[in-house]
């Protein structure tokens, strides 16, 4: 499987703490949609979010791409972030994931996760 790199900012000296909240967006590229793959790529990926209590939203985009955002700790992002780079839903091949708009938080605004259409 090849993978572009994964560029994650490191947080502010002082804030790694399990309790910094950050967001990201973020788009992934492959074979990642549609039944015929049968890899139901949102559906893993909400169930895992809501394990790791990461709010935000997912949906398949009309490029073929997924598309989402996720907000929650730093340490469980960084779980996220991971899984969309790497494992992902079982029957999917992922080529990139690029991530844009980090920030740093002082509260979650999405509380739950959803996948939009």
């Amino acid at each position: 499987m090849e993978f572009e790199s994964v560029q994650v900012p490191s947080p502010e000296a002082g804030s790694r703490g399990d309790g910094t909240i950050v967001s990201v967006e973020f788009e992934v590229f492959g074979q990642v949609q549609g039944l015929l793959t049968g890899c139901y790529f949102t559906k893993y990926c909400k169930e895992l979010c809501e394990k790791l209590a990461v709010g935000g939203w997912i949906k398949n985009s009309k490029a073929g791409t997924i598309v989402g955002k996720i907000q929650g700790t730093r340490n469980n992002i960084d779980h996220i972030i991971q899984w969309l780079a790497r494992t992902g839903s079982p029957g999917c091949k992922i080529s990139k994931l690029e991530l844009s708009k980090w920030e740093f938080m002082t509260k979650q605004e999405f509380k739950s996760f959803s996948v939009r259409f």
